[in-house]
């Protein structure tokens, strides 16, 4: 069973970083596919960052080259450490992980998902 939980959401100012927590209580192993969404009052769910099948890192436009995300196998950590931050980065941001996807910044390819936790930079 698949348990996700976020931490590290807060605010920010314009240019700041602040680095997100993801934690598995369930069992996830390296082939896991595990992205960061994220999701602004009136606008759909987007992928942010991914890792699929374990090694293989995806970034959206929107934050390449500013957020990074990583994995700790050892503890079942997903981060998602984000850097010179924006007003348009606002959003509730959910860690999620699925077996498998074809689309890693697809919403409805991920079966677990954690509460959320939020981000407001201003």
């Amino acid at each position: 069973h698949v348990q996700l939980v976020e931490s590290g959401g807060g605010s920010a100012q314009d240019g700041g970083s602040l680095t997100m927590y993801c934690v598995d209580s369930g069992t996830i192993d390296g082939r896991t596919c595990l992205g960061w969404f994220r999701q602004a009052p009136g606008k759909e769910r987007e992928g942010v960052a991914g890792i699929v099948d374990g090694s293989n890192v995806y970034y959206a436009d929107s934050v390449k080259d500013r957020f990074i995300i990583s994995r700790d196998k050892g503890e079942n950590i997903l981060f998602l450490q984000m850097n010179d931050l924006k007003p348009e980065d606002t959003a509730m941001y959910y860690c999620a992980a699925a077996w498998t996807v074809e689309n890693w910044a697809a919403a409805h390819e991920y079966s677990y998902w954690g509460q959320g936790t939020q981000v407001t930079v201003s």
